[in-house]
Formats: structure tokens, C-alpha cells, sequence
């Protein structure tokens, strides 16, 4: 769904009329769920106990990707990657994504989350600190980053 612009419309009226839910109720809540990514793809679940007529609503956080291109200001990345930067965000940036991201992962560690973060950055051709992500992959490595990550962890 479009963050906090849900409808009764298709996907969500013809899925969910035949269970006989309150569709209203439905896009009412997804969109006070989704109302923080306005503007974004979210992906939602609605899980339904066709007996009650009682429904959950599951937010999921948004692709890796489309958190890039919100906090890069750009709509999608470079068509040409390595080659062409499409946008610029922070480290610290990359760090508040990968907290967002963390439950999403198999990565073990904060740390392993913005590894992930700064490979997505690489592949959309968005820059970190107008550095190169996979420049601040090593630096990451190296542990240059270690106290911040340290202290966001906690």
C-alpha cells in the first residue's frame, strides 16, 4: 500500500469484501499505520478471523531501497551505478535505516545490518558522505565506525 493513502478500491475492497470485515475499519487503520511513510510502498498484512470479522492489520517496514531513495531525495537510484551518484546521505543516515531494517535481517549485528544498507546504497548508485558505500564498507570493516555503532546499539 501507499503509506496513508489506502482505499476500499482494489487490492483491499474485493480481497476483503467476500470475508464480510468492515473494509472501512480496514483502510482506516492501515492508513493511521501507514500515515509516517506517506508517499512510500508499504507493505502491510491483513490477517482476518472470518468468524468474528475481527482483523489485524501487520505493517512491515519498507525495502531497504525505497528508505534510500526517501532519505537520498531521489525516486529511484542511478541507472548507471559506479558510474553515475544519483544522491548523497549520511552515515548516521544509513545507521537510523539499518535500525528500521534490523528485525528484516539475518544479519547478527547492527554493524552486519549497515553493511547490508551500504550494499543497497551501492547498488541505487547513492553515495555516504559523498564517499563511494563500498569505500565505507571497508572503513566499516576496519572499525572506524565502531563507537558509533557502539553507542547506537545500545
Amino acid at each position: 500500500m501507499e503509506g496513508g493513502n489506502a482505499s476500499p478500491g482494489p487490492p483491499l475492497g474485493p480481497a476483503l469484501g467476500p470475508l464480510g470485515v468492515n473494509v472501512g475499519a480496514v483502510v482506516a487503520k492501515i492508513n493511521e499505520a501507514t500515515k509516517d511513510f506517506k508517499g512510500m510502498k508499504v507493505p502491510v498484512d491483513v490477517e482476518v478471523d472470518t468468524e468474528t470479522k475481527q482483523f489485524t492489520v501487520i505493517l512491515k517496514t519498507p525495502t531497504t531501497s525505497a528508505l534510500i531513495a526517501k532519505e537520498a531525495g531521489v525516486d529511484k537510484g542511478s541507472g548507471a551505478p559506479g558510474r553515475e551518484a544519483k544522491g548523497n546521505i549520511s552515515f548516521q543516515t544509513v545507521v537510523k535505516i539499518a535500525k528500521m531494517k534490523i528485525n528484516d535481517t539475518y544479519a547478527k549485528s547492527l554493524k552486519g545490518v549497515v553493511k547490508e544498507v551500504l550494499g543497497t546504497c551501492q547498488s541505487m548508485g547513492v553515495t555516504v558522505d559523498s564517499k563511494s558505500p563500498k569505500e565505507v564498507i571497508k572503513e566499516v570493516e576496519k572499525g572506524l565506525y565502531d563507537s558509533i555503532l557502539s553507542k547506537e546499539a545500545a
